[in-house]
């Protein structure tokens, strides 16, 4: 073998290792770290298109809060406010306060915001709530500044335009599981205690609850190798979650009392969560909760995917807006 050849079989040999060694790491921190897999997701999620898509049914007319803070030394944390054209200096109106979904990982709320303000064309003030997203921060640090907000929401209740006595919580996919779980919690002192929520707001003061294409019963999910996984793993900061007591925390089903507020449901007819919707409603109504169901029929065509009612373009997703503006509308009586 002359020296070039002999030069040239060392250069294959050495590329070859040196990916297979680089292969070798990027398994291995997949394997043990959340943060490369739970990136690609919130990159995944954190497109635009929702809030291009929305533009158009914006009316004009709307008043806005940016970038409010309701923790001062908290970079998270920080709430956008939308209301009616005020007549008064100090009207208040019904309040909507909307947790954004993106598995825990992603999403913010700049994403719902142009929903947020058709909504509040409705005659409501709509309040849209950042938290700390995972795998940076971990449960249940975010329901903690969701508690920080609503107490932030209340005490500036008259400069908002809200109406304490009239607050709904609401939230998509993963920002539905927090809502509902804040609910919970502020229906069940126990369970909040288990949890370390304090709860800044009474029980009467949630009118409803909005809750979009969530997960409600994780003991009822078939949780494999994949994003949900994933999700979860960040969220909780433990590979092992499956074994954890904090699975079972995030199981409101679990935790449905009497108490627990009224809620308007949905999901589509193609979202993968769908059972879970179906469940979490049965057990809210089993337990004498009024309950409040748009689910998109089996034969409806188009299929409606997760987070359908965002597309206001369809109608499917027009019905589920008239839907939850007709359940606050008697909620609020």
């Amino acid at each position: 073998m002359n020296v070039v050849k002999w030069l040239s079989v060392r250069v294959i040999i050495c590329i070859v290792v040196g990916l297979v060694a680089l292969s070798t790491a990027l398994y291995l921190v997949v394997q043990f770290n959340p943060w490369p897999s739970s990136l690609i997701l919130r990159r995944a999620m954190n497109g635009g298109g929702l809030a291009r898509a929305l533009e158009k049914h914006v009316p004009s007319g709307i008043n806005a809060i940016l970038n409010e803070r309701y923790r001062v030394d908290d970079p998270d944390a920080s709430l956008d406010v939308f209301s009616p054209l005020a007549t008064g200096s100090e009207e208040a109106f019904p309040t909507i306060i909307w947790i954004h979904g993106g598995a825990w990982l992603g999403g913010s709320k700049d994403q719902v915001a142009n929903y947020l303000k058709i909504l509040a064309s409705r005659g409501y003030t709509t309040i849209g709530v950042n938290y700390s997203l995972a795998p940076g921060t971990i449960y249940p640090a975010q329901l903690l500044q969701i508690d920080a907000a609503l107490d932030h929401i209340v005490r500036n209740a008259a400069r908002l335009h809200v109406d304490p006595g009239k607050l709904f919580l609401a939230g998509d996919s993963s920002g539905a599981q927090m809502a509902a779980q804040i609910a919970a919690m502020l229906s069940a002192p126990d369970y909040a205690r288990t949890v370390g929520f304090a709860g800044s707001i009474k029980r009467s003061q949630l009118r409803g609850v909005i809750l979009y294409c969530g997960s409600y019963d994780f003991q009822k999910m078939k949780i494999g190798p994949g994003g949900i996984e994933t999700a979860l793993w960040a969220y909780i900061g433990d590979k092992a979650f499956r074994d954890g007591p904090q699975i079972e925390q995030l199981s409101v089903a679990h935790h449905v009392t009497g108490a627990f507020p009224p809620i308007f449901i949905s999901v589509g007819n193609a979202d993968w969560l769908a059972p879970q919707s179906r469940i979490f409603a049965d057990v809210v109504q089993a337990q004498g909760g009024q309950v409040e169901r748009f689910f998109v029929p089996e034969d409806h065509l188009p299929k409606a995917y997760h987070e359908f009612q965002f597309d206001l373009d369809s109608d499917a997703g027009q019905s589920a807006m008239e839907r939850s503006v007709g359940f606050i509308q008697r909620s609020s009586r």
